[in-house]
């Protein structure tokens, strides 16, 4: 190809360009490009979600949001709160994917290598662990909710709790005939995802036993909270002092927390048992603190897989571990069960806050205290 016929190929490439997002078909967009580059002795580019798929804004009397699809086809909620913070959820799991304050900044840790392409699941954000959580019980690890199509749900029963904000979603999954033949209830659990005025991110889960046969069933359940931290080794959790645990490391073997504030050295893998419903994460690097409320939810995990199991996840970066770690709301002790036509609920609520923000003090059990 002589370089003399290049600008008309770039002009003919730019054209489609026009026609293409004008019609928003990103992926013949994308075939348009890398047939001018093919044309100029060029390689082809590969697809990204740069190239978004068109949005869509859907609004009720109540609530607000984006509907898109990302690269792989997945639909994902949008919400936005008035003062600029947002969250991502995928209807793939019910899965929050993104948390962001009102500066644009991350709040979730999402790994560079997750897969969005289910089966898998999607490593990093707040996957949901249902009807088991890990591997206590006979199911596969963490259930799974969190590789199921969730739907919105436009008009579901009225939720206990009054949002101050628009910006939320209801979603609702029912078992398919596949999850009956491995965990044969029949169930409704309905999720509200919501963004506070403040930019609190609140998770809200209602399950219910729909079983028509009698028979009660029974569970266990984990937000799986993956928090972005600057610095593994520079963050330190309050609020499970002198608490019992369970430790995964061990063979589940139960000890009592003997130390004040956890901090971090190596991999970590407790469930510790009873929580008080406040829990303080401080990023001293970043003088942030995250603040995990949460009801109906008595047990909490905390879960860092240090250098040797990330370098094993092939969804999971090698050195990824140093910016994040788990603080999850769960209930893994006792099981909850339900008999048929009863509900149980959980919620979590997350803040992230300057360090110092609790009467100038930057003491973290103030933060507990005052929040």
């Amino acid at each position: 190809m002589k370089s003399s016929n290049i600008p008309a190929i770039l002009a003919i490439f730019s054209m489609c360009c026009f026609i293409c997002s004008a019609r928003n078909e990103p992926h013949d967009y994308l075939d348009a490009h890398n047939e001018a580059r093919a044309e100029v002795g060029v390689g082809p580019l590969e697809w990204s979600p740069t190239l978004a798929e068109k949005e869509k804004t859907v609004s009720s009397s109540s609530s607000s949001f984006t509907l898109s699809k990302d690269i792989n086809g997945l639909e994902k909620v949008v919400l936005r709160e008035a003062r600029g913070s947002s969250a991502e959820v995928y209807l793939y799991g019910g899965h929050v994917t993104s948390w962001k304050n009102e500066h644009a900044d991350e709040l979730l840790f999402l790994s560079s290598k997750a897969i969005f392409m289910p089966p898998k699941a999607i490593r990093g954000g707040i996957p949901i662990c249902f009807p088991q959580f890990s591997n206590h019980g006979p199911l596969g690890s963490h259930g799974f909710a969190r590789n199921r199509f969730w739907t919105i749900e436009d008009n579901p029963p009225p939720f206990p709790t009054n949002n101050l904000s628009n910006a939320f979603v209801d979603l609702i999954l029912k078992p398919s005939v596949e999850d009956l033949k491995i965990w044969n209830h029949s169930f409704e659990y309905r999720l509200r995802v919501a963004l506070g005025p403040a930019g609190d991110l609140m998770l809200t889960s209602r399950i219910r036993n729909t079983n028509s046969d009698g028979k009660p069933f029974s569970f266990t359940f984990a937000y799986h909270t993956y928090l972005s931290v600057s610095n593994i080794s520079e963050v330190r959790v309050e609020g499970l002092e002198t608490l019992d645990y369970l430790d995964n490391l061990q063979n589940k073997t139960r000890f009592t927390e003997q130390g004040g504030a956890l901090t971090f050295e190596s991999e970590v893998d407790k469930i510790y048992l009873s929580t008080p419903t406040k829990i303080a994460v401080i990023d001293h690097e970043k003088n942030r603190t995250f603040v995990l409320r949460k009801d109906g939810i008595p047990d909490a995990v905390v879960w860092n897989p240090w250098d040797k199991k990330a370098k094993a996840m092939a969804d999971f970066g090698y050195d990824e571990y140093k910016h994040m770690l788990c603080v999850e709301a769960a209930a893994i002790e006792k099981p909850i069960t339900l008999k048929p036509g009863e509900e149980w609920s959980g919620r979590l609520e997350l803040s992230a806050v300057p360090f110092s923000y609790c009467s100038g003090q930057l003491d973290p059990q103030k933060v507990l205290q005052c929040s």
